[in-house]
């Protein structure tokens, strides 16, 4: 019998062309994008409790508010300006406009609808320190390598759909808590982020032309990957394990 469970096998052809490489990401999504980390199986199986729920999103919001900031850096990268034009769309779906929401708005609903406090979660003042070194990882990371490792680290969003799919039904299966109406940040994204991932895919594949450079493609996933991974690491630690540090947020009875 086949082991359903058994990891995909990783592809060992060597990066010669686009296709090769492309393989080579989607088996890196397949067996390290967060999806698979036992604290998001909780969180989509009901098996947290509010406060535990209200710890992830807090500091979820950490990531979601250097999503525009990191884009900006991105786009400061390139002088192509169809590039520029292309990606900047990206900070006007996080960030939105004078007149119109975006993601980190609608982040915000999520954490008001939790029951905590938008300037509290706003100052990250309670946000985990790992979490905190790992955003900022991120955004070091497109300001300093090359601009196609900038670009290829969005990749995760190849993966996101499914996992905004189980988020939501997951959340509002288990957790009478959780209204649709403070769920929209991820129904958005079932929209934007195919059409991000596919730009971002094309692009590599046109542009990463020898096997170094498509290495380099398949090491910025990784990275990327490893930034989400730590996170979800440091939330289980502190929120499952128990082991709370000082001066982060502490649910009620724990």
């Amino acid at each position: 019998m086949n082991d359903l469970s058994a990891p995909p096998v990783e592809p060992r052809e060597p990066l010669d062309s686009a296709d090769a490489m492309e393989r080579r990401l989607r088996w890196i999504g397949a067996t390290r994008y967060h999806a698979l980390h036992p604290f998001h199986r909780m969180l989509h199986g009901g098996k947290l409790t509010r406060g535990q729920v209200q710890a992830w999103a807090l500091n979820r919001y950490c990531y979601q508010s250097i999503i525009p900031i990191k884009d900006a850096v991105v786009i400061s990268r390139f002088r192509d300006r169809m590039i520029r034009i292309e990606w900047r769309h990206r900070i006007e779906d996080h960030d939105g406009g004078f007149e119109t929401e975006g993601g980190i708005e609608r982040w915000l609903k999520l954490t008001d609808g939790l029951g905590l406090d938008r300037d509290y979660v706003e100052s990250m003042a309670g946000a985990l320190a790992a979490t905190r070194f790992a955003t900022e990882a991120y955004v070091h990371f497109v300001r300093e390598r090359s601009p196609l490792e900038a670009i290829a680290s969005s990749l995760t969003e190849l993966f996101a759909p499914t996992l905004h799919e189980e988020r939501i039904s997951g959340m509002l299966k288990h957790y009478d808590f959780i209204k649709p109406e403070i769920m929209t940040y991820f129904q958005r994204r079932l929209d934007q982020a195919p059409r991000d991932a596919q730009f971002a895919l094309s692009y590599v594949r046109e542009h990463a032309h020898t096997p170094a450079e498509r290495q380099a493609v398949c090491d910025a996933l990784t990275f990327k990957t490893n930034c989400l991974w730590v996170q979800l690491d440091a939330l289980h630690h502190a929120y499952v394990n128990g082991h709370i540090p000082p001066g982060a947020f502490r649910p009620e009875g724990m």
